[in-house]
């Protein structure tokens, strides 16, 4: 066995970068190399001794395993030595998958084929730059702080709350005097909001402790004296994911048709209006998740960790989910799981700030994978023209699908 050829193949199979002569290759050496425990062994020992900053999730592991013995010659192994052989390619796919920097992902279209793709659509006359820290504080006389181009350090003061921009691009609220506005004297004091455009992110820390990150096209709005309420109340649109401080103070995230009451927990809500539903994911801790429609007998549902609330069309539904991708955005990454290539280019949309043209009906496909979300928008097209069944034109801030 020349482990020095196999390593080079895996390696460019991994990357989407092999040639079909050399994926041949792989696939003939490994479908009839099932009893082969040099070659087990081999694989296991470059999985254990490679060292790495991040561990892959086992979705990101899943996804290369299913991929790999999704082709024909695996399938056609005979039924008594196929065990052995799932074995050898569980190997196969954490030896490859170890191989895979993590910014850059393996993506393939969920059919029963896997397709090597060209990836030649011409992306060096246009490319776009991935979004940043951007985000507009609106206080609650109706002034509005750019807060990309603000200087790091205090930038306003009300209602006995100090906001300071910190040197790593946060907006942190705190409580610099000890009169604390309650009841009607603190609905007098108005709201603030901190909003995102398209292209954009913030991470916004309230007076309370709270955390929160907010997603591209997405907006916070909470009173300017947040402490001085028996209840924590803030407002969402788009997308924020929340580490609620403990505090005896129920704290509510309203969006348009749902309400969501924690008093300590992390948990993300995906609310945009052009995806036509509302995704609460909780990740820790304990959520109720309640509708705004009071024409909806639906009962409120209590969150446990690794669940998610989907409310669409007025009804409201739980289901068990992988936690971790659907929060993908707030570590940096793009990780999508069987999702269809309309909702895949809304989020380009809005992180890219572009505007997104279908040729034809997108409607039954599929995608799987995952990549950085700092890569240039043509990094993340060829990732999906690889899987040969998609392409792309780009022209200044358009962007075509096409088959």
């Amino acid at each position: 066995m020349d482990k020095r050829r196999l390593q080079k193949l895996l390696i460019a199979y991994s990357t989407n970068e092999i040639q079909l002569k050399d994926y041949n290759e792989l696939m003939d050496l490994v479908s009839i190399s099932n009893h082969n425990e040099e070659l087990y062994a081999f694989m296991e020992k470059v999985w254990n001794s490679s060292p790495m900053e991040k561990s892959f999730s086992d979705l990101q592991s899943d996804m290369l395993f299913q991929r790999i013995i999704g082709d024909r010659r695996f399938k056609q192994l005979p039924t008594q030595k196929k065990s052995k052989g799932i074995k050898l390619w569980h190997g196969i796919a954490a030896a490859a998958v170890i191989l895979i920097t993590m910014s850059v992902g393996v993506f393939f279209y969920t059919s029963k084929n896997v397709f090597i793709g060209s990836g030649k659509s011409d992306f060096t006359k246009y490319d776009l730059k991935p979004g940043g820290n951007h985000a507009v504080l609106t206080l609650a006389d109706g002034s509005k702080i750019e807060l990309t181009g603000a200087a790091t350090g205090k930038i306003a003061e009300q209602a006995g709350i100090s906001i300071q921009k910190t040197a790593d691009g946060q907006i942190v609220y705190e409580v610099s005097s000890s009169a604390k506005p309650t009841g009607e004297n603190a609905a007098e004091q108005g709201f603030n909001m901190v909003s995102t455009p398209k292209g954009g992110q913030y991470q916004v820390n309230l007076p309370d402790g709270t955390r929160v990150w907010l997603n591209a096209s997405s907006s916070l709005k909470f009173s300017a004296a947040f402490t001085g309420y028996k209840k924590r109340v803030v407002e969402l649109t788009g997308e924020g994911y929340f580490e609620v401080a403990k505090v005896n103070k129920p704290f509510i995230v309203e969006t348009k048709e749902q309400e969501v009451e924690v008093l300590g927990t992390h948990f993300n809500i995906s609310s945009y209006a052009n995806d036509g539903e509302t995704k609460t994911t909780l990740l820790e801790g304990a959520v109720k998740v309640s509708t705004n429609n009071v024409k909806n007998n639906t009962e409120d549902i209590i969150l446990k960790p690794g669940q998610q609330a989907l409310l669409k069309a007025g009804q409201l539904n739980i289901k068990a989910v992988d936690a971790g991708a659907e929060v993908d955005w707030k570590s940096g990454y793009f990780i999508f799981k069987n999702e269809d290539m309309r909702s895949i280019m809304r989020k380009i949309e809005r992180w890219y700030d572009v505007e997104i043209v279908f040729a034809k009906d997108f409607n039954n496909r599929s995608y799987e994978g995952s990549i950085s979300r700092f890569k240039n928008v043509s990094e993340v097209l060829r990732k999906f023209e690889l899987t040969g069944n998609i392409h792309f034109k780009m022209e200044e801030r358009r962007i075509t699908v096409m088959p």
